[in-house]
């Protein structure tokens, strides 16, 4: 199951070098360059972690906490601060953040403290469930349910599942569903048709093994996909 972090920071080159190095470690990464930006996406998707750069334009980092302790007060995160007076440290710490790393780091040691973040947080865990409706998914197993019946699914369908159950109310494009499945530069006609495949084999076993109250992968023409949650009474 890959964990995906939210990068938050308004120097360019620093973030990508960042971002690349937590992808080669396995981490599905998307980045905001500044606290709106983020707060909006934090509010669409679900993250493992936030990793938040402290001074930024538009929002602070420490603002942006505030916000996001608001919707999830137990979202765990990491500040990266050119601060380093004890005070600073202190503050960071008693806002509940999990680490802080100090301009200017190796971004191999970013890699380790997020490793280690997220292994404490995992320790322990028997499972990691997602329910929507009658539809269940164990993101620890790599198991999905609809109505109490297994779902034999591929690693790729499972991942579509997911971040669609994760966002019932979001309208993901196709270049959207694909770049984040399967990593990879999104080409018109091979990419859509690989995700179109793919969509249509989910309805076929929802179909097959849920009811009325399980949820639908809906077509928004012109947009893209979602969840349907029309029947869940």
């Amino acid at each position: 199951m890959i964990q995906k972090i939210l990068l938050v920071d308004d120097e360019f080159e620093i973030t990508d070098i960042n971002m690349r190095y937590l992808v080669n470690a396995g981490y599905e990464v998307i980045v905001a360059h500044d606290g709106i930006d983020a707060l909006n996406m934090f509010k669409r998707d679900r993250f493992s972690l936030v990793i938040t750069d402290v001074m930024m334009p538009k929002m602070s980092g420490y603002d942006l906490i505030d916000e996001i302790q608001i919707l999830a007060p137990d979202q765990p995160f990491l500040f990266i601060t050119a601060k380093t007076a004890d005070q600073d440290k202190i503050f960071s710490l008693s806002l509940g953040a999990d680490d802080f790393i100090s301009k200017p780091f190796s971004p191999r040691e970013l890699v380790l403290r997020v490793n280690n973040i997220l292994r404490r947080i995992n320790h322990g865990k028997s499972s990691n469930k997602i329910k929507l409706g009658n539809l269940e998914l164990d993101e620890q197993s790599h198991e999905a349910y609809a109505n109490g019946s297994k779902l034999e699914m591929t690693v790729k369908e499972f991942e579509l599942l997911r971040i669609l159950i994760n966002s019932p109310k979001h309208v993901f494009s196709k270049t959207e569903l694909y770049q984040q499945v399967w990593n990879r530069e999104y080409f018109e006609a091979s990419s859509a048709n690989t995700v179109n495949v793919h969509i249509h084999e989910l309805r076929q076993k929802l179909a097959e093994s849920g009811d009325q109250r399980t949820p639908v992968i809906e077509t928004v023409w012109g947009l893209g996909y979602k969840m349907g949650v029309k029947s869940l009474s």
